[in-house]
């Protein structure tokens, strides 16, 4: 069990430090549009062509598969010890709503990251649906089609209403993550659910409200 939950705090952790880079990306997006698409351009670009960034994104779907397989094994796992947990230690009275509820928002993030994936990934990276064309400067034009994508309401209301059990899972994981690892320093742990709760709420209010922005600009 240890071995598990260590393997979901470091892919976590990993996981938590790639969405600072990616909400770094997407702020690009906030910028007037002529500059914000020759940058968003050339930074998707790089990441497409960098050997070292093939790489980080090899590492980063090992850890998105490895984080779902094994909190998957552990949620099977506490549901078959459940009614044994709730007679010995009351566990609903003494644990959050989020904590005990950290599959069920793992999921709404997975059909997210599908969906997502769907939309942009398989599109440019796998070349699959409508073709993506070129900008002035010659790169293939991302900005184009997140823009457009960030046109359809439907989306943008799916696309942000998912960035709550988003900033819910990041707020315990984080915490869950450091006290996996070991990191009990009392006054820490203190410090931590503070850090904890700020980069949850960046996070979600980042991602979500940035949909809106381009909708709306």
């Amino acid at each position: 069990m240890f071995f598990r939950k260590s393997i979901i705090a470091l892919t976590g952790l990993f996981l938590c430090v790639f969405l600072i880079v990616h909400l770094s990306a997407n702020s690009i997006l906030l910028l007037p549009e002529e500059t914000a698409r020759a940058l968003y351009n050339s930074y998707s670009t790089t990441l497409r062509e960098s050997p070292l960034i093939k790489i980080v994104a090899y590492v980063l779907y090992l850890s998105i598969i490895l984080h779902v397989i094994y909190a998957l094994l552990i949620t099977l796992n506490n549901r078959k010890a459940k009614s044994k947990r709730y007679a010995v230690n009351q566990y609903t009275k003494n644990s959050s709503w989020t904590s005990q509820n950290m599959g069920l928002l793992g999921v709404m993030i997975l059909l997210f990251i599908v969906v997502h994936l769907a939309n942009f990934w398989a599109r440019i990276k796998l070349g699959m649906g409508e073709g993506v064309g070129m900008d002035a400067n010659g790169h293939m034009d991302v900005y184009e089609v997140t823009y457009s994508l960030f046109q359809n309401v439907y989306y943008v209301i799916f696309y942000t209403l998912l960035m709550i059990p988003l900033g819910l899972h990041l707020n315990h994981g984080l915490k869950s993550a450091f006290k996996t690892l070991g990191f009990y320093h009392k006054k820490g742990l203190r410090i931590l659910v503070r850090i904890s709760l700020v980069y949850a709420a960046i996070m979600a209010l980042g991602f979500g409200i940035i949909p809106f922005i381009v909708f709306f600009k």
